[in-house]
């Protein structure tokens, strides 16, 4: 007789566990619900504003040239100067616009001065562009190379290309170098002797950097030993 409300109790509690699941579980769970037809107006309009945005991506992409990869630059000789164009005489005129420059930067182009400080003229030849400049090697660790000189035609981050009065190209690497150049004053009118030419020497090795990218560098001086 004991064990009779002992299996109603359990009973019990099973019918009400069974409801409360049943409640929270299943009756009063949200049920989300989706057309499987879309409108087909709405689909119809999203798939031609698709296509008519692709469409317009790639004219985009077909009208902008492709840039050439460092393959084809070698391969069409982009970088280098023919031939017939190695002359001396086209790159005289260089020369004098480059003297010009020059004379400006440094703050000599009035003529009311013959000389520039060392001190200032340091960051201002760090940062020039050479491109015109008459260069001439006077010390270097290859003995053949003393003496080579010419008028640069391509700064490059590791060597100045040069035209020589014989309209050879050579290449003139910048380590282990020192260049020289000079930068003459301009003869004016009613004026009396013309002052002797600025003459710079440039350690290569300060120098070893794409001309654009030398603007922002800072000159040190300093004594190369390995010279």
């Amino acid at each position: 007789m004991a064990s009779e409300p002992t299996e109603h109790i359990a009973e019990t509690l099973l019918k009400q566990t069974a409801s409360t699941i049943f409640r929270e579980k299943v009756k009063q769970r949200p049920l989300l619900l989706r057309p499987t037809s879309p409108d087909p107006d709405l689909n119809a309009r999203s798939k031609r504003q698709y296509e008519r945005l692709q469409k317009a991506k790639k004219q985009r992409k077909s009208n902008k040239p492709k840039p050439l990869s460092a393959k084809q630059k070698r391969a069409l000789s982009i970088h280098e100067i023919p031939k017939e164009q190695q002359k001396y005489a086209i790159y005289e005129p260089l020369h004098r616009m480059w003297c010009a420059y020059m004379r400006e930067i440094l703050g000599v182009s009035d003529g009311k001065r013959s000389y520039v400080d060392a001190n200032s003229a340091g960051p201002v030849l760090v940062s020039a562009d050479y491109h015109g400049a008459l260069v001439e090697v006077v010390r270097s660790r290859c003995g053949s190379r003393v003496g080579a000189r010419g008028i640069v035609v391509k700064d490059t981050k590791f060597t100045f290309e040069v035209v020589t009065v014989k309209d050879e190209l050579k290449i003139m690497p910048k380590e282990h170098t020192v260049f020289r150049f000079e930068v003459p004053f301009e003869r004016k009118e009613n004026c009396g002797e013309v002052p002797k030419p600025l003459v710079f020497d440039i350690h290569g090795n300060q120098f070893e950097a794409r001309a654009p990218d030398r603007a922002n560098r800072k000159f040190r001086q300093h004594f190369d030993p390995d010279l």
